[in-house]
């Protein structure tokens, strides 16, 4: 039997007749398909698809805008770019709802006596805020950010700060000087950011983040990977390890894409949905 979904795809011309009763997720997902098929739609174009007024369309862009799954250009919706990334500055504001929720429920998986390798990312940092207040942490990191946050939390955790070269713009120390110190440790968790996650595995936008996140994995126990819902079903340039070495992901919602959850459920991959 052909799947719903390539049904769906199929009728990319269909105007929903006036008086519909589409309910905003479903709107949201076709809205999230017409801009797919047709790389660039106009409010104007999905209003008249989608038998809605401009209003609902403009507030189901924001709502796609802010989970990361579209862009708004000037009156119109594209698709994020598949293979790049925001500065980290302008990444802080992006999906912040889901990056908290996400922070949130993460920090409540772990507890006092563990180690947590952390890499540097907006989510990881928020992830860092919520886990301040635990107590008895050890914290490995590259980011000077999220030291000093544990650093100064009430909870009195270690922390250790990997050394290397200094990137101003992300906080964050890279290169072989890192990947060094990181093979000293052998660590209970990796806490883990990522670019893009698809069936062919996690990636980063920078090589530089994708060995670091690589070299964690190699000298952590489990490994958690910490990605709101708008990194799923993308790909980036540098893959730092394949589905199967992933213990845990959290997130705000379940793939939309069926290959990259058939994918998560193969390689055994336990997804925690945080509630925001």
């Amino acid at each position: 039997m052909t799947p719903a979904w390539h049904i769906i795809v199929r009728r990319n011309t269909t105007r929903f007749p006036p008086g519909s009763t589409m309910k905003p997720t479903e709107r949201r997902e076709q809205i999230v398909r017409l801009v797919r098929e047709s790389q660039r739609m106009s409010v104007e174009d999905l209003s008249s698809r989608l038998a809605a007024s401009k209003e609902t369309v403009r507030r189901d862009l924001q709502q796609l805008a802010e989970e990361g799954r579209i862009r708004k250009l000037h009156g119109s919706a594209v698709l994020p770019e598949a293979n790049t990334e925001n500065p980290f500055q302008m990444r802080m504001a992006e999906a912040t709802p889901q990056k908290r929720a996400i922070a949130a429920c993460a920090a409540r998986l772990f507890a006092p006596g563990d180690s947590l390798f952390i890499d540097t990312g907006t989510t990881t940092l928020a992830f860092a805020e919520e886990l301040a207040n635990s107590s008895g942490l050890t914290v490995i990191t590259n980011s000077t950010t999220i030291a000093h946050v544990i650093a100064r939390g009430s909870g009195g955790n270690k922390v250790f700060l990997l050394g290397g070269e200094y990137r101003e713009e992300s906080s964050q120390n890279v290169g072989s000087f890192t990947l060094e110190q990181i093979a000293r440790f052998r660590a209970d968790h990796a806490v883990l950011t990522v670019g893009a996650i698809s069936s062919a595995g996690v990636m980063n936008f920078a090589v530089e983040e994708a060995d670091v996140a690589h070299a964690m994995v190699r000298h952590a126990r489990s490994v958690t990977v910490l990605a709101d819902s708008s990194k799923l079903g993308r790909e980036a340039l540098f893959p730092w390890s394949p589905l199967a070495e992933i213990d845990r992901l959290v997130t705000d919602r379940l793939p939309h894409d069926g290959e990259l959850k058939n994918a998560l459920a193969v390689a055994g991959v336990e997804i925690v949905i945080a509630d925001h």
